[in-house]
Parts: structure tokens; C-alpha cells; sequence
């Protein structure tokens, strides 16, 4: 259980870190390029990847679209943190397990549960509630969290192929994802610079060193927690999505003072029900 609560607190981390690069005016295509530098080393050092084992056979169309989502969904996240908040972006990217569950159920034809649909049909009706705008809010930027829910849903089906790609390990593969994600972000810095005259800054490496290290916290622990829970994935699968919801909310309105109403609340609430019906799916 240690594992999974280290786990949600290294999620929520790195969007609080988002939030308060707010206030030193940071560049998040900067920190999002140094997270990669930082998540790699951390890679590096706790894996150690064997990359001899790495052939021209290995799924690289794969490795190549997880690497370039990443870091573009990311800057989507940082996006979304700004304008929507915590309490929103967390809500929208936990729920974003939709996408994989549709995916099942459109493409790869998986048959459906009772408790699987409505948890759906009640997911769905709890993005409605979350996204909602407050009355008082002129601006509804609803945009960055939808795509933060649909980019993750699709980057958690990419990772889903990965997993069952068995020539490789799986964090080797992984090492490769951010090796790619790493060299868009720097393209992109680059041309930040030469366009734009945009100089790397000492507080965006840090802060992109701090996002780094809890990333790859979240996905350490992540993993250890569905070893130690391994005859019982559902328990890691429910906690994570829960606790990250649970703990985004309390931090977004008790520390940010983030805006909800009613509706968001009960949004929330029915993100949780969400999660709960989707467990009982896979158990049952």
C-alpha cells in the first residue's frame, strides 16, 4: 500500500509543481524537455537498460508515437493546470481510462458487463459536471482538459501494446519512449530559440528536474505496486485513479483556492462512482 500512496502523491506533485511554476513566469516547453533529462537519468540509474537488446525489429512506429504524444499532451497538461486548475486536469486525465475501455469495446470487440457500461455512462455524465464552468467565470478553456483526457487515453492503449511486446523489457522500452520524447521537446526548444530568442533559464531546468523526479516516482511506484498487488490489479488501478482525484481536489481548493460549484463537486463524486463500477467489472 506504501508503493500505491507514493505513487498518487508523485502524480498530484507534478501538477502542483505545474502550479506554481505560475508565479516565476517559467517556460513549460523548457520544463517539460529537462523532465526528460532528469526521467531518463533516474531511468538509467534505477533499470540500468540493456540496449544491446535493442533491435531495428523492436515496435518503433509505437515507441515513436508514445514518444512524440508525451511531451505534446504534457505541455497540454501545464495547459490545462493554468487555465482549469488542479482539481479539473486530474479529474479529466484519471477519467481519461475511457478511452482504452471504448477502444475494447469498438475495435477489439471485448464484451461488455453491466457494471462496465454504467460506469461509462456514469463517467461520462461526471466529465459534464467537472468540466462545467463556474457562473462566474467568463472564460471556459474546457478545450486543454479534453485534450488531456483524450491525448492520455490514447497514449494509455499505446502503452498497453508496449506491455505485451515481451522481447524487450518493459522498461528498457520505456527508457526508448523517453529517449524520443526527449529529442521532440529539444526541437522544440530549439526553435524557440532561433525564432524567438528564447534562452534556457536556470529556474526551468530546476523546476524541470523536480518535475523529472517525481514523473518518474509516479511510474516507479506505480509499477511496484502492481508487483506487490500482482494477484489483484484492480486494488492499484482503483487506488491510483481514486487517490489521485481525492488528493488533486483537497490541494486545488484548500491550498489554490480553486473555484467549484456544486456541479464540479458532484462531478467528482461521480468520477469516483465511475472508477468503483469499473473495478467491479473487472473483478466480476
Amino acid at each position: 500500500m506504501l508503493f500505491l500512496i507514493l505513487s498518487i502523491i508523485c502524480s498530484v506533485t507534478v501538477g502542483i509543481i505545474f502550479k506554481l511554476t505560475r508565479h516565476y513566469n517559467c517556460n513549460p516547453v523548457q520544463i517539460v524537455a529537462f523532465n526528460y533529462v532528469f526521467a531518463l537519468l533516474f531511468c538509467y540509474l534505477t533499470y540500468t537498460p540493456n540496449l544491446d537488446e535493442v533491435s531495428k525489429n523492436d515496435p518503433w512506429n509505437i515507441y515513436a508515437a508514445v514518444g512524440i504524444l508525451l511531451p505534446v499532451i504534457f505541455l497540454f497538461l501545464a495547459a490545462s493546470i493554468k487555465h482549469m486548475g488542479i482539481v479539473k486536469t486530474d479529474a479529466a486525465q484519471r477519467l481519461s481510462l475511457f478511452i482504452p475501455i471504448l477502444a475494447a469495446w469498438f475495435i477489439f470487440k471485448e464484451e461488455f458487463n453491466s457494471y462496465k457500461i454504467i460506469g461509462l455512462a456514469v463517467g461520462f455524465l461526471a466529465l459534464l459536471f467537472i468540466l462545467r464552468k463556474p457562473s462566474e467565470n467568463q472564460q471556459n478553456k474546457w478545450f486543454y482538459p479534453a485534450i488531456v483526457l483524450l491525448g492520455f487515453g490514447v497514449i494509455d492503449i499505446l502503452f498497453k501494446q508496449i506491455a505485451l511486446y515481451s522481447t524487450l523489457p518493459y522498461t528498457t522500452s520505456l527508457f526508448l519512449v523517453f529517449n524520443i520524447a526527449l529529442v521532440v521537446t529539444l526541437f522544440i526548444v530549439i526553435y524557440d530559440f532561433v525564432s524567438k530568442k528564447v534562452k534556457p533559464e536556470l529556474k526551468n531546468i530546476l523546476f524541470g528536474g523536480l518535475v523529472g523526479l517525481f514523473n518518474f516516482g509516479n511510474i516507479l511506484f506505480y509499477l511496484k505496486a502492481h508487483k506487490a498487488f500482482s494477484e489483484n490489479p484492480s486494488t492499484v488501478f482503483a487506488g491510483m485513479n481514486m487517490g489521485v482525484i481525492v488528493l488533486g481536489s483537497i490541494v486545488g481548493v484548500l491550498f489554490f483556492k480553486e473555484k467549484l460549484s456544486k456541479m464540479n463537486f458532484l462531478g467528482i463524486i461521480l468520477a469516483l462512482i465511475a472508477i468503483i463500477f469499473i473495478v467491479f467489472s473487472q473483478i466480476k
